[in-house]
């Protein structure tokens, strides 16, 4: 069994290559092998968990999830723990294999009710497991309702979280221990908040199939030669800041400069912005129409407005690489030339990462913000395929999308950056990485990590801006 951290990468299976390999591995073994070694799982782990817990009330659903759960029960009661069990559903109509679980933990004495116990110290959500994320309904909601109010641990999935997207009105628990595979679900949209920490147990079968997606590990580390000077890692130019917006691109510069960038060129669209920024006067403030893109990585709307769309045509058509974000994908989404440009930087191979936030992905696929947050994962591969770019879907557990290959999930970040600017801060240091040569899905992952992880690093007494978060050395 293994706590899932950030500390390296970890693949990810979803619904369907996870019933394969169960179902593969149920031929290969005796009946009901996986679901003791699954119920052994939980106990250990609700042992580790709530070693001075006495009373453990273990909610079952109808199925094979409910099975896990009474066979955690019987171990627990067979190791002087009191055991409640709840039933939902008919008993009699029980899968065969959680028949037997159910009949192992009559036998060793566990206490069974139709309702839930008036107190306990754990407790254990086995109602809905793989391939049940559908909405919970009469006793189950209310078991539900009532393990989300102490601490639980749940078997597989929060119940009523769908595997694959994390979407469902799921509960929340502050454990979830993954059997068999980790699923995406588990790890973006609404899953990070609903699984608390996340364990992993492969009930010692083999991995099988390619991973559905990774979570992301860390990127590897990089050295600065002595022998290299500014020219060594690349020119960025930050084309934003439309009148009234300034700080974004300000902010996209800083971060670009902070994170190793050999120059940063700052090009205001707003006319009447000041020829130095004193605070960072290593920052170059010039028109953008003076700048050889052709020889730079460019991050383009950051605080645009609409100004932006004058400058895209030669942004999308020059730029050595580009990172583009906000108000210059709102400005692609409208214009179908703009995406017929975007679309061919990649057959030229120009390197090139869309950072929208779900809102924006929604405008540029054509649907609506719900539909994106729905399954983050095909809105990701969904921009890969119109416009051939990396993509980073930005929010709980960022998706980073790229063509042929599996996307991965971020496994940093915290709530913190749910403030304004710190999505510009990620653009200028995704723009800083490829000017430094790096390609565009490794830069992208790379940056997503330290960008989350810095704010994971945060002192807790101390405010998260993003003017700080950009002055911050996140250097991938």
């Amino acid at each position: 069994m293994q706590r899932i951290t950030p500390d390296r990468p970890w693949p990810l299976l979803d619904a369907a290559a996870t019933r394969a390999a169960e179902q593969a591995e149920t031929a290969r073994l005796p009946p009901h092998t996986l679901m003791q070694r699954a119920g052994l799982a939980v106990a250990r782990l609700t042992m580790a968990l709530a070693p001075h817990a006495k009373t453990v009330w273990i909610a079952c659903g109808p199925g094979n999830n409910g099975g896990d759960g009474m066979e955690a029960a019987m171990h627990l009661r067979q190791w002087g723990k009191h055991p409640v069990v709840t039933c939902s559903g008919d008993e009699t109509k029980a899968p065969a294999d959680a028949a037997a679980s159910l009949r192992r933990a009559h036998e060793a004495g566990v206490t069974f009710l139709s309702e839930s116990p008036p107190h306990w110290d754990f407790g254990i959500d086995a109602l809905l497991g793989l391939g049940n994320a559908r909405p919970l309904e009469g006793r189950m909601a209310q078991w539900a309702l009532a393990l989300g109010k102490g601490p639980a641990l749940a078997v597989d999935l929060p119940s009523g979280l769908d595997a694959d997207t994390g979407s469902g009105a799921a509960l929340r628990v502050a454990h979830t221990l993954s059997l068999l595979s980790l699923k995406p679900g588990l790890f973006t949209g609404g899953g990070r908040d609903a699984a608390g920490q996340v364990w992993f147990d492969d009930l010692d079968v083999p991995a099988a199939g390619s991973p559905t997606a990774w979570l992301a590990g860390p990127p590897e580390e990089s050295e600065r030669l002595h022998a290299t000077h500014k020219g060594s890692y690349g020119d960025v130019a930050i084309i934003g800041g439309a009148a009234g917006m300034t700080g974004a691109a300000l902010l996209a510069a800083s971060a670009a400069l902070h994170a190793g960038a050999g120059r940063v060129f700052a090009a205001l669209l707003d006319n009447g912005s000041l020829a130095v920024d004193t605070a960072q006067p290593d920052l170059m403030l010039r028109p953008w129409d003076s700048l050889d893109l052709a020889a730079m990585s460019v991050a383009c709307g950051c605080g645009g407005g609409d100004a932006v769309r004058a400058v895209l045509p030669k942004v999308l058509s020059t730029s050595q690489s580009l990172v583009l974000d906000a108000d210059a994908l709102n400005a692609i989404a409208d214009d179908a030339q703009l995406q017929a440009l975007l679309q061919a930087r990649s057959r030229r191979d120009r390197p090139t990462v869309l950072t929208p936030h779900p809102l924006e992905a929604a405008r540029m696929i054509g649907c609506a913000a719900a539909q994106v947050q729905a399954d983050r994962l095909a809105a990701g591969r969904e921009l890969v395929k119109r416009f051939g770019c990396v993509v980073v879907l930005k929010g709980s557990g960022s998706v980073i999308a790229a063509p042929e290959a599996p996307p991965l999930i971020n496994s940093t970040g915290n709530a913190r950056l749910a403030i304004a600017g710190t999505g510009d801060v990620l653009a200028g240091m995704i723009a800083a990485r490829l000017a430094a040569g790096l390609a565009a899905r490794e830069a992208a992952a790379g940056v997503v990590y330290a960008h989350g992880l810095a704010a994971d690093n945060w002192p807790q007494d101390v405010p998260l801006t993003a003017s700080a978060l950009a002055r911050l050395s996140c250097r991938t």
